[in-house]
């Protein structure tokens, strides 16, 4: 039988680093999601692009607000003063994951490159940061590397349904 005075100690449900994994996922998957969402066929002007990128980034910073809000008044213990701006500024994890998405589109809008399909380049920037993030997050919690490597693709799997519904629904 285990002794239970030596257990090994737990990190916190809620370290920097869960926290920055957490809100990096949710934020590939929000972005790939409001790409979805905004990208029509049909309006690949640079305007279009610009107008997208403009929502994703709004989206970007409500998605954070929203959150950390809710993380805010979930917390039901005493409160401490600061403690909701903390909150809120605990979600930048979510707005970075979002900003590649952004740049991408911002860029066709701005004439780095072609407009025409650009939101496929950002699903697939998407796609690889979900599966490095899972690969990060199973190798730091000291899996060994077939579980990393299933744990990437179970979360670029997350983006992959996302990119096939929205071809399925357009």
């Amino acid at each position: 039988m285990a002794d239970p005075s030596r257990a090994v100690p737990r990190r916190p449900a809620h370290d920097r680093r869960s926290m920055l994994l957490f809100g990096g996922v949710y934020g590939a998957v929000v972005a790939s999601a409001v790409l979805a969402a905004l990208t029509e066929y049909g309006r690949y002007s640079r305007a279009d692009r610009r107008y997208d990128a403009a929502w994703l980034l709004v989206t970007a910073l409500a998605s954070a607000l929203a959150h950390g809000y809710a993380h805010y008044i979930a917390d039901r213990g005493p409160r401490r003063r600061g403690q909701a701006l903390r909150a809120l500024a605990d979600e930048w994890p979510l707005v970075v994951a979002m900003l590649p998405s952004v740049l991408i589109l911002a860029g066709a809008g701005w004439g780095w490159w072609p407009t025409r399909s650009v939101e496929y380049s950002a699903f697939s920037f998407n796609i690889v940061l979900l599966f490095t993030l899972g690969l990060f997050s199973a190798r730091s919690a000291g899996r060994r590397w077939t579980f990393a490597v299933a744990t990437g693709m179970g979360d670029a799997l997350i983006g992959v349904i996302v990119v096939v519904a929205n071809a399925v629904i357009k």
